[in-house]
C-alpha cells in the first residue's frame, strides 16, 4: 500500500519558479531598451519581499541570462541600472 498518491510523469511540472519571479521578470523586461543614463524607480512598497532578496534575485537572474546591471537603493526606492 502507497502512502503518497501517484501521477503521469508528463503531468509533473518542470522548471522552477520562485517566488521572486514575477519582481524579477518585470525588472528585466523593463530594462530592455532603457535609454542609457536612465534607472529604473521601483517602489520598495511594490516588492513582495525585501530589497536585499530582490536584489539577490535579480542577480542570479542577470548573471543567468548574461547581462550586466547596477542597484542602488534608499528608503523608498530600488533603483536598476544597465551597466
Amino acid at each position: 500500500m502507497r502512502t503518497f498518491n501517484t501521477t503521469a510523469r508528463a503531468d509533473v511540472p518542470t522548471g522552477r519558479h520562485g517566488k521572486h519571479r514575477s519582481i524579477v521578470t518585470r525588472i528585466l523586461n523593463d530594462l530592455e531598451g532603457l535609454e542609457d543614463g536612465t534607472a529604473l524607480k521601483i517602489p520598495l512598497d511594490e516588492l513582495s519581499d525585501t530589497k536585499v532578496n530582490v536584489r539577490s534575485a535579480l542577480s542570479r537572474a542577470t548573471r543567468k541570462v548574461g547581462k550586466s546591471v547596477g542597484t542602488a537603493a534608499d528608503d523608498e526606492y530600488l533603483y536598476v541600472w544597465n551597466l
